[in-house]
């Protein structure tokens, strides 16, 4: 009896060793988040395993994920819900029932999970698309670009913007009777990365002549010049993105090869020949006092060229909104960012208002102490009152903006 009593202390230690974590004082409902931190890194310690033994590719383990939160399309008094396809890519479109007396609003969304995981199925994103399209008595897109690591860049920035173009069609649109000067395009991590993108080159797309009205990214991932940013630094082991996880999203985003992932993770995949190129993402420059802390900017100096030869999308403004000259920038429409104090993207999101303001574009920049992906923490038993929180103020400002 002793020895079993034993075994369960020793077990129940080690399980609360592996749950527990520190984490900053204002973080909220700290357990839960331990919980669910650990479960997202047991889950991570099984792809590897599966992995390394040959059984499957990481990311296949990852979306186990993506399958658990599949909802299929479940209309109700208020919306019709569909699984369709725009442009021969699939999208789960949001109509809201009833007549309208006047033209409605439509938003595009784009889902997360660093272009290799994440689905517009998955029950938070349709979740936030219902509510989206009841509450605003708008139509929305929400798009399910290809993966990688089947398919890399630019391939899901193509499916995304071969989508935003069919939309904007005026015949399109007069099907959905959308008002073509009242529609936004939003997405939430790498989803954000690609509204970001599809935004900059609708702006200067001569074939479109209907343009976004507003802009909303959520905690968006902009730049994959500089993985050392102090956001990097600091967050590198929160919740739920560490650097090391958001660093292999980068490298698969572009090739399956583990070179590029190890020069990434040293921050030594870019040349110095190309040091001019960091003046768009100097975060000494563009980030407040209080984020710099005591870090120190530093230009690269690797002089390994190889990387850029064989995946030039690492300089590609289609993948690194940052990178954009400001020019470019000039026009963008009204833009609303998120951004978490506890994320390794923080300074991304950050560093983008500033060029944004600094081009002359109208920004609405809300920051929380918090971690990346809350806007998913909608439903049990990881629930979070700040999700919600986020959620309702994000649907108020659109309410007011669109």
């Amino acid at each position: 009896m002793a020895s079993k009593s034993l075994c369960f202390v020793l077990l129940s230690a080690l399980v609360a060793y592996y749950i527990y974590k520190p984490l900053p004082d204002n973080i909220e409902e700290k357990w839960k988040t331990m919980m669910l931190d650990a479960t997202f890194r047991s889950l991570g310690h099984l792809a590897t395993l599966a992995e390394m033994f040959g059984i499957k590719h990481y990311m296949d383990v990852m979306m186990l994920l993506t399958y658990a939160e599949h909802t299929e399309p479940a209309s109700d008094n208020n919306v019709i819900i569909t699984d369709t396809s725009f442009s021969d890519v699939p999208v789960r479109l949001y109509i809201p029932k009833g007549q309208s007396s006047t033209l409605r609003r439509a938003i595009m969304f784009i889902h997360g999970g660093g272009w290799c995981l994440g689905s517009a199925t998955m029950k938070p994103y349709d979740q936030l698309s219902k509510q989206s399209s009841h509450k605003l008595n708008a139509v929305v897109v929400s798009i399910n670009y290809r993966l990688a690591p089947k398919f890399h860049f630019p391939i899901q920035y193509d499916d995304v913007y071969k989508v935003v173009k069919f939309f904007m069609q005026e015949k399109v649109l007069e099907k959905y009777s959308v008002d073509p000067k009242r529609i936004a395009v939003s997405g939430d991590s790498a989803g954000g990365n690609l509204a970001a993108a599809v935004a900059q080159m609708l702006l200067h797309d001569p074939e479109v002549k209907v343009k976004f009205k507003i802009e909303m990214l959520i905690y968006p991932v902009l730049q994959a010049l500089d993985l050392s940013t102090p956001s990097y630094q600091d967050n590198a082991f929160m919740p739920l993105l560490s650097r090391t996880l958001m660093v292999r999203f980068w490298s698969e985003y572009f090739t399956t090869d583990r070179s590029l992932f190890e020069a990434m993770m040293s921050n030594k995949h870019i040349p110095s020949q190309d040091a001019h190129l960091f003046k768009n993402v100097n975060w000494s420059s563009l980030l407040p006092e209080d984020l710099k802390k005591n870090h120190v900017h530093s230009i690269p100096d690797s002089q390994n060229t190889m990387f850029l030869k064989k995946y030039p999308g690492l300089l590609d403004v289609r993948a690194s909104p940052l990178l954009a000259e400001d020019e470019k920038l000039v026009g963008l429409p009204l833009t609303y960012v998120i951004t978490c104090m506890y994320d390794v993207l923080r300074d991304d999101g950050v560093m983008y208002v500033s060029r944004l303001r600094n081009a002359g574009v109208q920004v609405v920049h809300e920051h929380y102490d918090t971690f990346h992906g809350i806007l998913l923490m909608t439903n049990w038993p990881f629930h979070f009152s700040i999700a919600d929180h986020i959620v309702d103020k994000y649907l108020k400002w659109l309410d007011n903006n669109l």
